[in-house]
C-alpha cells in the first residue's frame, strides 16, 4: 500500500467509486486511432457502479498526441465535486513514482517535462482522462490515474505504447562494451532510449534475429533468436528472447537493444560528385543545412518511412550503414534491414553521407570554391 491511501474497509464503502478505464484507443476528435472504445456501465443491485471493458493499451507515435483514459463515478449528494483530487504519476519501477499532473478543484499542476504538454480531458462529470501533447520516447511506459476523495482513494493503471522500431546498439569500442548506465546514454545519443521487454519482443514477433545480448530499460540482458543455430545459443534449443537475467549495471558489459519512433523531419543519402570523409560529410550535409543521421533516424526512416538505398553511408557515430527495405542483389542479403559495415577509418575511408533534416528546412545550393558543387 502506497503512503497516504486509506485502509481496505474504507474502499468498501468509499463514496467515490474509481472507474479507471484502460481502453484500447484514444479519442477520435485528435486523430490517433479513428474510433472510440465502447464502454459498458452498469450498477448491481447494491447500487455500486462496475465498468466492463478490456485491459489493453493506448498507442501513439513520437511526436503525437494521446489519451489516458481514465473515468471515476462518486456520490454527489455526499461530497462536493471542489474536494475530488485527480493525480497522474508515471511508474518508473514496482514502488518508484513520477508525478506527471494533478488536479483539485479548479487549480491545476503539471511537473517537470509534462509542463505545457499535459491537461485533463474533463469530456463531462467523472472524466478523468489525460491530454499528453507532442509525445517523447522518455514518456512511454505506465501510468496511474489516482482519484481521492477526502479518506477514500482508488486507482489504476494505464499502458503508453510507442510506434516504432527496436536497433541493436554497439559503439566505436566493439561489441560488450558497455555497461548499463553507457548503454542508456548511447541510445540517446543516437536517438533513442533502452527498449522494454515488451518491445523486444514484439520485434522478435515481427522477426527480429540477433546474436548478441543486449541491455534492456530495466536492467535485464536479453537477446532474440528467431531462427537457432550453434554459435547463437545451440541450435536444439527453442526460438525466443533470450534471457541473462538482470546483471549487475555497473561491472557487467553488453551491448543495447534502444528503441525509437516518429521523425519530425526526413534522413536522406545526400548526393556528391565525390565519395567523401567523415570531416567531409559532416561539412556537407551542414552546408545542406543538416545534420549527419544518427543511427535510430536512420533505422526510423527505414522502418517508418521505408527509406531504400543500396548506397554505403557515414552517419553520426561514426559507422557505415544503409537501409534495405526490399531485399536484391548484391544489397547485403535476402532479408530487409539496416547493413552495417563497421567503423572505418574516419580521416582515411571515403564514402556517401545520410543526412538529416528537421521538417520546414529548405536546403539552399551550395558549390565548393572552384565552382563545382558539393552536393547535387
Amino acid at each position: 500500500m502506497r503512503p497516504g491511501r486509506c485502509c481496505p474497509w474504507a474502499r468498501g464503502r468509499a463514496a467515490a467509486l474509481l472507474l479507471l478505464l484502460a481502453a484500447l484507443s484514444s479519442h477520435p476528435a485528435l486523430g490517433e486511432r479513428g474510433r472510440k472504445k465502447v464502454v459498458h456501465v452498469l450498477e448491481d443491485d447494491s447500487g455500486a457502479v462496475v465498468v466492463q471493458t478490456a485491459p489493453g493499451k493506448v498507442v501513439t507515435h513520437r511526436g503525437g498526441t494521446i489519451i489516458l483514459p481514465c473515468r471515476y463515478h462518486y456520490d454527489v449528494s455526499a461530497h462536493d465535486p471542489d474536494e475530488i483530487r485527480l493525480k497522474w504519476t508515471k511508474v518508473m519501477e514496482p514502488m518508484a513514482f513520477v508525478d506527471v499532473f494533478v488536479a483539485m478543484g479548479k487549480e491545476r499542476r503539471a511537473f517537470g517535462s509534462y509542463r505545457e504538454r499535459t491537461a485533463l480531458q474533463e469530456d463531462g462529470p467523472g472524466d478523468a482522462s489525460l491530454i499528453i501533447r507532442n509525445v517523447t520516447l522518455q514518456d512511454y511506459g505506465r501510468y496511474e490515474c489516482e482519484v481521492t476523495n477526502e479518506l477514500e482513494d482508488d486507482a489504476g493503471m494505464v499502458k503508453l505504447d510507442l510506434e516504432g522500431v527496436i536497433f541493436p546498439y554497439h559503439p566505436r569500442l566493439g561489441r560488450y562494451s558497455l555497461n548499463y548506465h553507457e548503454a542508456q546514454q548511447a541510445c540517446l545519443e543516437q536517438d533513442g532510449i533502452l527498449a522494454s521487454y515488451d518491445q523486444l519482443h514484439q520485434a522478435w514477433l515481427e522477426g527480429l534475429d540477433w546474436c548478441n545480448a543486449g541491455w534492456l530499460d530495466d536492467g535485464s540482458v536479453q537477446y532474440p533468436i528467431s531462427r537457432p543455430r550453434e554459435q547463437c545459443g545451440r541450435k536444439d534449443t527453442p526460438m525466443g528472447v533470450r534471457n541473462y537475467g538482470y546483471r549487475h549495471k555497473d561491472d557487467e558489459r553488453y551491448d543495447a537493444f534502444c528503441f525509437t519512433s516518429n521523425l519530425n523531419g526526413k534522413v536522406y543519402f545526400l548526393k556528391t560528385y565525390r565519395k567523401l570523409s567523415y570531416p567531409e560529410a559532416v561539412q556537407a550535409c551542414k552546408d545542406n543545412r543538416a545534420v549527419v543521421a544518427k543511427v535510430g533516424q536512420l533505422y526510423a526512416a527505414w522502418k517508418i518511412q521505408l527509406l531504400d538505398r543500396c548506397e554505403a553511408g557515414w552517419v553520426e557515430d561514426g559507422s557505415i550503414r544503409y537501409p534495405i527495405v526490399n531485399p536484391r542483389a548484391r544489397c547485403g542479403g535476402r532479408e530487409p534491414g539496416v547493413r552495417n559495415l563497421g567503423f572505418p577509418d574516419k580521416k582515411y575511408k571515403l564514402f556517401g553521407v545520410y543526412c538529416f533534416k528537421k521538417a520546414g528546412e529548405v536546403a539552399p545550393k551550395q558549390v565548393s570554391s572552384k565552382g563545382r558543387p558539393l552536393w547535387v
